[in-house]
């Protein structure tokens, strides 16, 4: 069997019969620009949070709190997320563990921090706000700025001051235009001195830091929440290669402090995760879960893109069934003077191929332009999604056309390849 002339003769029949040719592509071709967009929608969401971790800090480590579970550390943190979904309450993470965690050699700050809603009146206005009760430490760290006034000091949270600082949107929905440095606001039952104001900065990760009022921790926990215990702690560190050791020692530091005595798993000879009642995680751990998160969500995507790959295979099967219909006294004679059943076989198998991968081509060229279109419309709204499509893109939609082009066309062919000369040269 001789490719290159069956591969002209199969350029001439598509050529021929251009619209045809487009349209039994036309499958393929919705399924791979498909298949490109999955692709690249899933590095954009990639980006995007990893954009949004980073905004904390590259240099942070993160602990919260999480249900202790006796199964094993590969559903620990799914258990301890449920238990505390349902209500569970977990009141071991404290300021004074923040304190030993400064001691280690490399840390260099830390925070505390508890989360509460209320009911915030000023003048005749009243509307229920999101409080994050911070270590005075907060605004050294995080990546918000003050735009006016101050940030409280340690002496106002030992103090239980009621301060607060107060974000963009609470300064335009409360003081419409005023000045809110000085007044006051009254949160609950309690009565708030706004010193500060606070840059707009937006959201990210579910969070919209406009929307917050900012108080001291110790504050927040006594006179609003009514609690001794923290949600969760950022630390920074400075020597970034020496992370997953410092991590480490944080969990020694907790362990000791909650009275866990970790179970060693016989494999690795490592603590488990099993009975801690907290969850440590640097940078690269919470961009390693995301990641994993996204590729999980772009996989199945593709395994509901495929189904469009599928149906385009099916419809090219189908025309090409047509086109063998029609070419019979052809085939008749090409048999007649000598083609061999390969000959014949290998004729309609690279006519089916190439018609996909036509449709492959255009799909990647049409996907290329849609996930580009939608880059620019997610940069528009002000969200960090950069225009990317993976390599793994154009092998996938590449690979799965031909593949599916000639198993599709496979059946058709074979039909053609087995039809005996005298018969197909009686066809009308």
């Amino acid at each position: 069997m001789n490719i290159l002339p069956l591969t002209k003769v199969a350029l001439k029949s598509m050529s021929a019969n251009k619209v045809r040719t487009f349209l039994t592509a036309l499958g393929m071709i919705i399924g791979v620009a498909a298949v490109m967009i999955v692709f690249s929608a899933g590095e954009g969401v990639k980006q995007l949070l990893n954009a949004q971790i980073e905004a904390f800090g590259t240099n942070i480590i993160h602990t919260e709190v999480k249900a202790p579970t006796n199964k094993n550390k590969g559903n620990a943190d799914a258990s301890g997320g449920l238990a505390i979904a349902m209500g569970t309450q977990i009141t071991t993470l404290s300021l004074d563990d923040l304190e030993d965690f400064k001691k280690l050699p490399n840390i260099t700050n830390a925070y505390g921090a508890v989360l509460g809603q209320d009911l915030a009146t000023y003048g005749s206005y009243r509307k229920k706000v999101s409080l994050l009760g911070v270590s005075p430490s907060f605004i050294d760290i995080d990546k918000s700025e003050i735009e006016a006034g101050r940030f409280f000091t340690e002496a106002e949270d030992r103090s239980l001051a009621k301060v607060a600082v107060v974000g963009y949107k609470i300064i335009n929905d409360f003081f419409n235009g005023e000045d809110p440095l000085g007044k006051e606001i009254k949160i609950g039952k309690n009565k708030f001195q706004i010193i500060g104001t606070l840059k707009k900065r937006g959201g990210g990760l579910g969070m919209d830091y406009d929307t917050y009022a900012y108080i001291p921790v110790k504050t927040a926990q006594k006179k609003i929440i009514g609690t001794n215990y923290l949600f969760y702690a950022e630390t920074t560190i400075k020597d970034l290669s020496q992370q997953d050791q410092t991590a480490e020692e944080m969990r020694t530091i907790l362990r000791r402090n909650h009275d866990i005595t970790s179970d060693i798993d016989p494999k690795t000879g490592e603590p488990t995760l099993n009975k801690d009642d907290f969850r440590v995680v640097t940078i690269d751990e919470m961009k390693g879960i995301l990641d994993t998160v996204t590729w999980a969500i772009t996989a199945l995507l593709l395994g509901i893109v495929a189904i469009s790959l599928l149906v385009g295979g099916v419809g090219i099967m189908n025309i090409m069934y047509v086109i063998v219909s029609e070419r019979t006294r052809e085939i008749g004679l090409r048999k007649a003077v000598g083609a061999k059943l390969n000959d014949i076989l290998g004729q309609f198998l690279i006519e089916s191929a190439l018609v996909s991968l036509t449709g492959a081509l255009l799909g990647i060229l049409i996907g290329l332009g849609i996930s580009w279109l939608i880059a620019i419309i997610a940069q528009s709204q002000g969200l960090d999604w950069g225009f990317a499509v993976p390599w793994q893109a154009y092998i996938v939609s590449l690979a799965f056309s031909i593949l599916f082009g000639i198993v599709f066309g496979l059946f058709p062919a074979r039909k053609a390849a087995k039809m005996e000369p005298i018969t197909a040269l009686r066809n009308e």
